[in-house]
């Protein structure tokens, strides 16, 4: 194995620590010592649930039998977070609250936060699963199903459906998620 490729994991792994430095804001990793990544995985359960899926998509880099299985099912029980290791999941994740999420994606993006009881995907891994881009907030309680995509920079609000592709910078609410309008004063 390439030392680049090993490093890879950790780079992913150092900007989802980085973004618990201030929660909710993008940090910067290069401030990170090892004392402090330790202090943060002992303070925030929802970090040492990314550093799992992080290691389970090593070992399944790597073809390690069973062990990306091993850790899918750990999150589970552990932090109550369904999600794929080795799934395509830029660094600076960001799920504040594992509990009840279900990730199924073909790709998300760097900087995606991620608030609670959050399903994005399909019910099995036959449907085509939804590509999330950059800096997207997906809001507690919102599902996005089906085989979609979502832009950088959007917001999908708590508790919408989103259900058709949404264009970069969009804000998204309701059930089926529409845009928000945003009223244009005249000047």
């Amino acid at each position: 194995m390439a030392r680049a490729e090993r490093g890879v994991f950790r780079e992913l792994f150092l900007l989802d620590a980085a973004r618990w430095i201030v929660p909710e804001q993008v940090g910067d990793p290069t401030t990170l010592s090892a004392r402090r990544v330790a202090v943060l995985l002992f303070r925030h359960p929802p970090l040492r649930a990314m550093a799992w899926m992080r290691f389970g998509s090593w070992l399944r880099s790597h073809r390690v039998r069973g062990g990306p299985s091993f850790v899918q099912r750990r999150l589970l029980r552990l932090y109550g977070l369904e999600i794929v290791p080795g799934a395509d999941i830029g660094g600076g994740c960001y799920i504040a609250h594992p509990s009840g999420c279900t990730i199924r994606v073909t790709r998300i993006g760097a900087n995606a936060t991620i608030i609670a009881a959050v399903t994005v995907g399909g019910a099995d891994e036959r449907d085509t699963s939804p590509v999330i881009g950059d800096n997207v907030f997906l809001g507690a309680g919102c599902r996005v199903i089906g085989s979609m995509t979502i832009g950088n920079d959007v917001k999908v609000g708590a508790n919408a459906v989103v259900l058709h592709d949404v264009a970069d910078g969009e804000t998204v609410v309701g059930v089926p998620a529409k845009p928000v309008r945003r009223k244009v004063e005249n000047a």
